[in-house]
């Protein structure tokens, strides 16, 4: 992993984003400044291999889609979130989809592993 964070691009050049999204592939990474921030990452993997084909979304408590960003290479996403439920919904090839509600709050990463 390079200093400037998963997913970054040649000499710490944000990474390009995937055809069709404008979100860099597996979020954007965490700096400093994300010290107050309420961050939700993870990543999905299927049979132990990471999925790198896919996307996740971030739906609020009532159920509206809020963002979304292509998976990383390793399988990973990020997303920076207000304090509260959300629900991580992933969606891959093959019609697979996964939900997982997690809870968010400032000044802490909540992490989730998803397996599809």
């Amino acid at each position: 992993m390079s200093a400037a964070g998963p997913g970054a691009g040649p000499a710490g050049q944000p990474p390009a984003a995937a055809p069709g999204c404008g979100a860099p592939a597996g979020g954007v990474a965490v700096t400093a400044r994300a010290v107050g921030e309420a961050v939700i990452e993870g990543h999905v993997r299927r049979d132990g291999s990471p999925v790198t084909t896919g996307y996740a979304r971030l739906i609020d408590g009532g159920g509206e889609f809020v963002a979304e960003v292509p998976l990383g290479g390793d399988g990973g996403f990020r997303f920076f979130a207000a304090p509260g439920s959300w629900t991580v919904r992933v969606l891959a090839p093959g019609g697979r989809r996964r939900d997982e509600t997690v809870s968010a709050g400032y000044g802490q990463v909540t992490r989730v592993e998803l397996a599809i």
